[in-house]
């Protein structure tokens, strides 16, 4: 029952609690019981509705507080609140889908797929790695089981409207290098590794491209 309901009910009640009274007022000389009952019962049910009333008000109340509306926002999410039709949950699944795509492509050293996913001065970083590994004719093998956390940590629009968001991922990874012979020199192939790294994403809010471009990683 909404409170305005009850308010009603309430102004109702008092109505026709006066009501009786005033009949039961014009016959002094009948003693009936049944007046009496009548008057009592009212009485009881102004007053169960009165106890109602407090209850739904006080439950109100508490749903008011508790309201995910109501709180304060974090600082993070109040900047994510500024970015035109961003949802968290929808970020953060592509994020994990680019991670895994990027770390991917980086060991297999594909470096096409890497252009369009890093920012020009990250990848340049990447292409040396990999061109070195060439050389050296070093090979890389990347086994990503899954991730055990995936979260925004930080986020920033700059003055130019460049907006930034800082993800920790804590993934699970099989990770090996292999030399020219095909023996194993870094990683182990039946040890499964717990990485943390913390990667920030790049966007031009006044873009037409809705594309997040890797721009920074740290381990």
């Amino acid at each position: 029952m909404g409170s305005l309901d009850i308010i009603i009910l309430l102004i109702v009640v008092v109505l026709v609690f006066g009501k009786l009274k005033s009949l039961l007022g014009t016959r002094p000389n009948i003693s009936s019981p049944q007046h009496k009952i009548t008057e009592e019962s009212v009485a009881k049910i102004f007053d169960m509705i009165a106890k109602e009333a407090e209850k739904q008000k006080q439950a109100l109340e508490n749903t008011s507080e508790k309201s995910p509306e109501t709180e304060e926002l974090s600082e993070t999410d109040k900047v994510l609140s500024k970015i035109p039709h961003f949802n968290k949950e929808h970020f953060i699944n592509s994020a994990k889908k680019a991670f895994e795509i990027i770390v991917t492509s980086f060991s297999k050293g594909d470096t096409e797929t890497l252009e369009s996913l890093v920012s020009k001065k990250l990848n340049k970083k990447f292409q040396e790695i990999i061109n070195q590994r060439k050389a050296e004719g070093i090979t890389s093998e990347t086994d990503l089981i899954g991730f055990d956390e995936a979260e925004i940590t930080s986020a920033k629009i700059s003055s130019d409207d460049i907006a930034k968001i800082t993800v920790k991922f804590v993934s699970e990874q099989v990770n090996i290098l292999k030399n020219k012979d095909d023996e194993v020199i870094e990683g182990d192939e039946n040890f499964i590794q717990n990485i943390t790294d913390v990667w920030t994403f790049e966007r031009c809010l006044t873009s037409t491209s809705p594309n997040w471009l890797l721009v920074s990683t740290k381990k």
